[in-house]
């Protein structure tokens, strides 16, 4: 099963919807998206991917507590399971104990990941561009013995990503 992960997306529904289409294209079967939607429309992204998805609340995420309702958005940390994989799911890198396999995390737009004291650590970068001239996101491949993050990564204005592989072995 593969795993897209995303973050810091903001306003920009437009390389939002691109990044999930080119997630779809990649196999992804869920859809994890770290917080800093902004607005509504994003939230309709998800839903509307026909993937499995869930999200937290970023810290600009303050208006769209109205439609927590309507979509699947959780305030942080929000714990979870796929399959027998334990996840914990947070905008900002405040709850980083070890309490569980998988911690993704946003908020800083920066790709990061690494494995230390059994638990898994994902910071997708963001999907904006407002840092610097990239769009992010990564892709998680979870295996017996093995966990492999995809960065992926393109300037904003180019059709074509790039990828970066990195495994762990657990």
């Amino acid at each position: 099963m593969k795993i897209g992960i995303l973050s810091d997306s903001h306003r920009k529904t437009a390389l939002l919807s691109e990044t999930i289409e080119y997630l779809k294209s990649l196999g992804c079967e869920i859809l994890i998206h770290a917080g800093d939607l902004e607005v509504e429309e994003s939230l309709q992204i998800l839903k509307n991917s026909g993937l499995i998805y869930t999200s937290v609340f970023g810290n600009n995420d303050f208006n769209l507590v109205q439609f927590q309702n309507d979509y699947k958005i959780h305030k942080e940390p929000y714990y979870f399971k796929i399959k027998e994989t334990k996840f914990k799911l947070m905008h900002q890198p405040y709850f980083m104990n070890n309490d569980t396999d998988i911690i993704i995390f946003g908020h800083t737009h920066q790709f990061e990941t690494k494995y230390e004291n059994k638990t898994l650590y994902i910071n997708p970068g963001e999907i904006c561009a407002r840092n610097k001239p990239l769009s992010e996101c990564a892709t998680l491949e979870i295996f017996e013995k093995q966990y492999k993050i995809t960065y992926n990564f393109r300037n904003p204005n180019e059709k074509v990503w790039q990828q970066k592989e990195i495994i762990y072995d657990r």
